[in-house]
This record gives C-alpha cells, structure tokens and sequence, in this order.
C-alpha cells in the first residue's frame, strides 16, 4: 500500500466545499417555504438593484445560460418577474420585478440572513467578524476570479 501524502496546508477545497454545500441545502429548504429557490431569489436581488439585462444577471448570479432562462421562466410563472425591452437597448430584454416579486425578495432576504446567521452562531462571537472579513478578503482578491482551464481530455484509444 503507498503511503499517503502528507498534508501541510489545510484542505481548504474541501472545507468550502462542504460548507457551501450544506448553507445551500439548508438555504434550498428555508426559501422553499415561500416558493423561492436560492437563484431565484438571488435574480430578485440583482435585478431589483439596477435595470439589468437576463445575461448581466446570469453572470451576477454565477448562472449558465440554460439554468438563467429556467430561473427566469419560473420567476415569471410564479408572477415575481418579467420580461421586459431595455429602455436604452430596443434589442436587448431586461428583467423586471413585479410588486409581488419585491415582496418575495423582501422575505427571502429575511431568510438569507437568518440561515447565515444561524450559521455564524456556531462561532464565538469574537470571531464571527473576523471569519467573515477574512472570507470577504480571500474572495475578494486571491481567489476573485478562477483560472481559465482546459478540461482534461483523454487521449483516444486506438482499436
């Protein structure tokens, strides 16, 4: 048997991983209750800050392009969205929130910050700001934008 590794830094992969797993799940679930889902909720909050077309809030939102038009035909059969022409762009679609889509984004603001908060209970509180602070700064700067990678093809099998 080989000899495993030694690690000398912790797996922080692996920790946020996890992490972000489990807030989303616990976020997923709490969201539901109002008929919200995280991306959902999250379009409502980006959309409500400024007139955005559907791309500048998929990219906002970390959303591909198939999961943005299925976020927004949900948030529009739900009545918290729609559609509608850009005021400065004839071509391009902006998306607006409805009064009930304000209110749903109201709620669900309420929730976020309970399921983060329940989170960062689990910290002392002396070290809640820290945590938070120092998260903001990681992903503010070192890990702000990922490494563009191939995907790792095979090589093909001769037959």
């Amino acid at each position: 048997m080989a000899e495993t590794p030694l690690r000398t830094v912790p797996d922080l992969t692996g920790m946020l991983k996890h992490a972000g797993h489990v807030l989303e799940t616990q976020l997923t679930a709490a969201l539901a209750e109002i008929g919200l889902s995280p991306r959902m909720q999250c379009v409502l909050v980006y959309a409500l800050e400024e007139e955005r077309t559907q791309i500048q809030l998929a990219e906002l939102a970390y959303l591909d392009k198939t999961t943005m038009v299925g976020t927004v035909d949900a948030l529009e059969k739900a009545g918290f969205a729609e559609r509608k022409p850009s005021e400065t762009d004839r071509r391009a679609r902006i998306i607006a929130v409805t009064p009930e889509g304000v209110k749903a984004a109201v709620d669900g603001q309420r929730i976020v910050d309970q399921v983060h908060g329940d989170a960062l209970a689990a910290l002392a509180a002396s070290q809640r700001k820290l945590f938070a602070d120092s998260l903001a700064e990681l992903v503010g700067g070192q890990l702000a934008t990922p490494v563009e990678a191939q995907p790792v093809r095979r090589t093909r099998q001769r037959s």
